[in-house]
């Protein structure tokens, strides 16, 4: 099993990016939506195994003071493998001339990111376009 990683986006079929996300499962974003996304991240990595992307994600990051992990997707027959681990890793890694790295992860894979360093945000607060979905989702907490 060939595992290969490249940090650019150039040559990347968008539309298979966009069944990796369904797939992972992370929602149905769109190529377009993700070609959008990923173009404005400063940071990225893609992983194939013999040809096939099994894994993706990226970060928004300001040069210095805040970088942001998100989007990190694994197609489900690799997930505990140690590949998503590795992405993640790998934009902490990318991230570490800035002053904080935040993550935003999935309802319920909070311990996963923990095992990694990351520790829960205790004043951190969100508006998202569909509310009541994101609440519902577990993404957002109403006080």
């Amino acid at each position: 099993m060939a595992i290969t990683w490249t940090n650019t986006s150039e040559g990347l079929d968008w539309s298979e990016l966009e069944a990796l996300y369904r797939l992972a499962p992370l929602g149905n974003k769109s190529a377009d939506h993700l070609k959008v996304v990923f173009g404005n991240s400063r940071f990225m990595w893609f992983v194939r195994q013999d040809g096939k992307l099994v894994a993706a994600g990226r970060a928004l990051a300001d040069g210095a003071d805040c970088s942001y992990i998100c989007d990190v997707a694994v197609m489900p027959e690799q997930q505990g493998t140690g590949i998503g681990k590795e992405v993640v890793s790998r934009l902490v890694a990318d991230s570490r001339d800035h002053k904080k790295i935040i993550l935003y992860s999935v309802p319920g894979k909070e311990p996963f990111y923990r095992k990694l360093g990351f520790l829960r945000l205790l004043t951190a607060m969100a508006i998202f376009q569909d509310r009541d979905a994101a609440i519902a989702r577990g993404h957002l907490g109403e006080d």
